[in-house]
């Protein structure tokens, strides 16, 4: 969204939809009462509860104005730093060696390559020491009834939240998350708790804050479920030549034709590891200080993006993930 768009748009939000939740609870509103109702018939909860519960949400400004100024939004060589740094390095590295052994049998059994795991947990919440301090209860009501453009989307997962808490016995008061709603160490939304969260620990409860076996292999089966290839390509720098290759990049993210007809279009990688012919690629351009950056991609990439849809979320990770691997077998090959 361009920012004075976004910037107009906060502007008449309290006008147009009024203070209501911010000293208030979110149950006297009619939509509300409404959507209520539905979630009650839809997940077989009781109405009365989710009305209760409701009553409990505040509106937090705060969460709208942090919705309008996403680090996604920043140019590559900007976002790059936040993320991409020694302190995530060796913050991955000293996390890879904690848990190594766990790591170890979450990659056995889900087939999900350890630095990726691990990356991911870095860029979402430094290994686990930024999970988010707002109530995910405040955060999915706010989004869900006061911020229209992605209302439905967060409406969805004010219900998943609402039929998960009741599912784990969890209270949903307490939960504390991001600003969009995503919990725990590895940042779920409540519709991916739901979906791919697992109790590795079998303990009977998947707890994404206390228990290192269930995060680890909640993040790993996420990427495996999507369709994670260990060993595989991620991402590999190129250039372009001609204009053959322009099409390519209209096409979007999603591997759709092999990297020998990139190849042939115009599209010349620069890394140092053969990869086959036939592996589906495409091309993504990302917005360099000076220049802009080529890179193909290739399905480990585009697994990745279903975590964060956004590109630079995803060669965040990738590069991450990468130096992270370097570092440590650098530091186990000297000891």
């Amino acid at each position: 969204m361009p920012r004075i768009i976004a910037i107009l748009l906060f502007a008449i939000l309290p006008a147009t939809l009024g203070h209501a939740g911010v000293e208030r609870g979110y149950a006297h509103r009619e939509e509300v009462r409404l959507f209520a109702q539905a979630v009650a018939r839809e997940k077989a909860l009781p109405e009365d509860w989710i009305v209760r519960i409701l009553g409990e949400a505040r509106r937090r400004d705060s969460i709208l104005k942090a919705m309008m100024r996403p680090a996604e939004s920043k140019p590559w060589h900007e976002y790059r730093p936040i993320f991409v740094n020694p302190a995530r390095i060796d913050g991955g590295v000293a996390y890879w060696k904690n848990h190594a052994r766990l790591l170890d049998q979450v990659r056995e059994r889900f087939g999900v390559d350890i630095p990726y795991i691990v990356a991911i947990i870095g860029v979402e919440t430094r290994y686990g020491q930024h999970t988010g301090r707002y109530r995910v209860l405040d955060a999915l009501a706010t989004l869900a009834f006061d911020y229209p453009p992605r209302a439905p989307f967060f409406r969805q997962e004010l219900g998943e939240f609402l039929t998960l808490v009741h599912e784990e016995d969890i209270d949903p008061l307490s939960v504390k998350g991001s600003y969009a709603g995503a919990m725990g160490h590895g940042q779920f939304m409540p519709s991916s708790y739901r979906r791919y969260a697992v109790d590795f620990d079998g303990d009977g409860v998947r707890n994404l804050w206390d228990s290192d076996p269930d995060i680890l292999a909640s993040v790993a089966n996420y990427l495996h479920r999507h369709g994670w290839q260990a060993g595989g390509p991620v991402a590999v720098r190129a250039r372009v030549q001609g204009e053959g290759w322009r099409p390519v990049l209209e096409a979007g993210m999603k591997p759709h034709l092999p990297l020998a007809e990139l190849t042939r279009l115009g599209v010349i990688t620069e890394g140092d590891d053969p990869i086959p012919g036939k592996e589906l690629a495409s091309l993504i351009r990302l917005q360099g200080e000076k220049a802009p950056e080529y890179w193909v991609v290739f399905n480990n990439f585009h697994v990745i993006t279903r975590y964060n849809r956004s590109p630079l979320y995803a060669m965040a990770v990738h590069q991450l993930a990468e130096a992270i691997r370097e570092a440590y077998e650098e530091e186990s090959y000297s000891e």
